[in-house]
């Protein structure tokens, strides 16, 4: 396809959707993603394929190939479709409250789909309404009075969007876990705390002590509203001085 651009494909949201054709059952991305968001929910990633979409559907599938050229397209889809519920977050006034509300979003939207998580962390995701959402998160925290010029910017967005990546995997896999083994994690620490009481009466580990004796035990939902608090703390709590 010859393109603005050269000889490259235009990325899936800028090529138009193919002609309808004269048959019983419509298409479209929208539809298409949306038949894929199901399978992946039920399924995960690996449970998901263009058969089972086409079955969904109630096509051939061959018809998707019109669509979407390939799985990484399809992908791209689904996460955009995904993206496009967390920019529905409110955006309150100030910057900190725009974050929390996006932030908090995305983990409940992450806990509906939990293979969303998975795609997280790797090469940006470049969909219209990831765009708006990392435009309305980079806007609000360029606002933060900790944040002096573009370098300070991009240090705060990465270690923002390594939390989130990090502490969405890691409760969902916690959830995939005790799915799987049918033992969730109260379970789990009652088996394991005779040998931990004994490893650390041995007096080896003290700091790792004091974190299981006195430290706070929160539920997942705290653990991330107490993390995200601290992280955005610390983007605060030192004014930067502009370098020359």
């Amino acid at each position: 396809m010859d393109t603005p651009y050269g000889s490259a494909s235009l990325p899936v949201w800028e090529r138009p959707e193919p002609r309808p054709r004269a048959a019983a059952v419509p298409l479209s991305r929208a539809t298409i993603a949306g038949a894929a968001i199901r399978i992946a929910d039920a399924d995960g990633l690996d449970g998901l394929s263009v058969r089972k979409i086409a079955k969904e559907l109630g096509v051939g599938p061959m018809r998707l190939y019109d669509y979407v050229a390939n799985r990484s397209e399809l992908l791209d889809l689904m996460v955009d479709a995904v993206y496009a519920r967390i920019a529905e977050a409110a955006r309150p006034a100030g910057w900190r409250a725009t974050v929390l509300a996006i932030v908090h979003r995305t983990r409940a939207v992450a806990l509906e789909h939990e293979w969303f998580a998975d795609l997280l962390g790797a090469r940006p995701h470049l969909g219209p309404h990831a765009l708006a959402v990392g435009e309305a998160t980079a806007a609000a925290l360029d606002r933060a009075p900790g944040i002096d010029g573009i370098d300070d910017l991009q240090r705060v967005l990465g270690a923002l969007n390594a939390f989130l990546a990090g502490a969405l995997r890691r409760e969902i896999t916690e959830r995939r876990t005790a799915r799987s083994t049918g033992t969730g994690l109260p379970d789990w620490q009652a088996a394991h705390g005779p040998y931990l009481t004994r490893m650390l009466a041995t007096g080896r580990y003290p700091t790792v002590a004091r974190l299981v004796v006195d430290g706070a035990h929160l539920d997942p939902e705290e653990t991330f509203r107490h993390h995200l608090t601290t992280l955005l703390d610390g983007i605060t709590s030192r004014p930067r001085t502009r370098r020359g």
